[in-house]
C-alpha cells in the first residue's frame, strides 16, 4: 500500500455507506484526487471537522484499487474561523471550490491552480472584498489559457468604440460581428484591470453594481469556457 503525503484543499465531500465520506482534493503536487476518509461521520471522528469543504489542510493518503484513494492522516494547515461562521464569506468561499473543481483535472498535478485557490480562500478569511469571486474568476481563466480578449473584437480583430459581450465567442464583439449583449465601461475598466495586474486595487473597491456586473461578466465567460452552469454563484446571486 503506498503512502504519499501532499497539501491539499477540500473542494467537496459526499456520503459513503454508513460513517464514510468521500473526500474530492484539490492537491499541490498530486491534482484534483477523490479519496475514502472512513468514519468520519461518526461522533468523536478524530479528523471530521478537518475534512469540511474549504478546509486547507496537510493529508497522508494511501493509493487505492480503483479511482478512490484513501485517507489515513488529515492536519489543519489553516482553519478559516470566520469564513466557517459567515454565509457571505461561505458563499463566496462556495463559489471558488466549485470552479477550481470543474477546471482541475484527475491526478494532474497543477502547483499554480492550488495555490491560486489558498491565496483565494485566505482574501475571503481575513477581509472578503466584495470582488474576490469575479477576481478569480477572470484569473482562472487566464491560468487557463483562454483569458479574453477585452480592447478588440474577438471575430474581427476591429477595436471599434463600442463592444458588446458575446459569450459564445470567447469574449467580446463589435456590432457588425454580431453584437451581443451590454457590457458598460467600468465593467471593462475593472476586468482589463484584473487581467493586467491591478487585481489588488479591484479587490479594494466596495460592493455595488459595478462589481456586481463584474462578477456576472466573469462568471459568464467562465461558464461558457467550461460549458456548463455553476451552481454555488448562481445561488449567491439569488441569495
Amino acid at each position: 500500500m503506498a503512502l504519499y503525503r501532499d497539501s491539499a484543499v477540500v473542494l467537496r465531500t459526499h456520503k459513503l455507506r454508513e460513517a464514510d465520506r468521500v473526500v474530492v482534493l484539490m492537491t499541490r503536487s498530486h491534482g484534483k484526487v477523490r479519496a475514502v476518509a472512513k468514519g468520519v461521520r461518526r461522533t468523536g471522528s478524530r479528523f471530521g471537522s478537518r475534512m469540511e469543504p474549504g478546509s486547507v489542510v496537510e493529508v497522508q493518503l494511501y493509493e487505492g484499487r480503483g479511482d478512490l484513494d484513501g485517507v489515513s492522516q488529515v492536519e489543519t494547515s489553516e482553519a478559516h474561523p470566520h469564513t466557517r461562521s459567515d454565509l457571505g464569506r461561505l458563499g463566496h468561499a462556495a463559489a471558488l471550490l466549485e470552479a477550481v473543481e470543474q477546471v482541475a483535472q484527475e491526478r494532474e498535478p497543477d502547483p499554480r491552480l492550488h495555490d491560486m485557490l489558498v491565496g483565494g480562500l485566505r482574501s475571503i478569511e481575513d477581509d472578503n472584498p466584495p470582488a474576490v469571486v469575479a477576481g478569480f474568476y477572470l484569473k482562472l481563466l487566464a491560468a487557463e489559457g483562454v483569458a479574453p480578449q477585452l480592447d478588440a473584437c474577438s471575430s474581427c480583430g476591429e477595436d471599434p468604440e463600442r463592444l458588446f459581450w458575446a459569450p459564445e465567442a470567447g469574449g467580446l464583439q463589435c456590432a457588425a460581428c454580431g453584437g451581443g449583449r451590454v457590457v458598460s465601461d467600468e465593467t471593462l475598466t475593472l476586468a482589463r484591470a484584473v487581467l493586467g495586474g491591478g487585481l489588488r486595487a479591484v479587490l479594494e473597491l466596495p460592493d455595488g453594481p459595478v462589481v456586481h456586473d463584474l462578477e456576472t461578466f466573469a462568471a459568464g465567460l467562465l461558464e461558457e469556457h467550461l460549458e456548463r452552469r455553476l451552481r454555488a454563484i448562481r445561488v449567491l446571486h439569488d441569495g
